[in-house]
């Protein structure tokens, strides 16, 4: 987990104004597992665009760099002062498995899962909704963008 802090992020901006935010987020594999990156794009709750990541993180399933992008986006709102952070992801599986909904059966994503909660527990507020891939586009186009750098 360490690793995903020395990658390249991009900031716009080093602390809020706001302690809310939503971050949409995407984690891409090609190949299952393959080289893989995430995506994702930190908001205010206005909608302007706080930060952005996109970086590969070696060769993982797509699950887990579902969630790899998910914790990413929590850690970089919650070191910009966010204490109330809503997450949006087009997959299914992983945002059922957060919310209890699914269980986790795959032992690889359980330590990914526990990290989400780690970071969940250690704000005010923490949702995660599922929106479909069209309404995910740029945390997708970010991940994709990284993978294409490979």
């Amino acid at each position: 987990m360490r690793q995903l802090r020395t990658h390249p992020v991009y900031l716009l901006k080093d602390k809020l104004n706001t302690s809310k935010t939503i971050c949409n987020v995407d984690g891409a594999a090609r190949g299952n597992p393959g080289p893989a990156a995430i995506g994702a794009v930190i908001k205010d709750e206005t909608g302007r665009i706080l930060g952005r990541i996109s970086r590969t993180i070696g060769v993982t399933t797509n699950n887990q760099a579902e969630y790899q992008a998910i914790i990413a986006a929590m850690e970089k709102a919650i070191g910009m002062g966010a204490k109330q952070v809503t997450v949006k992801s087009d997959s299914e599986l992983v945002v059922e498995q957060i919310n209890g909904r699914y269980k986790i059966k795959n032992t690889g994503l359980r330590p990914l899962y526990q990290k989400v909660v780690q970071l969940a527990g250690s704000i005010e507020s923490f949702a995660i909704v599922y929106v479909p891939r069209e309404q995910n586009a740029e945390a997708d186009a970010l991940a994709n963008r990284a993978l294409d750098r490979v």
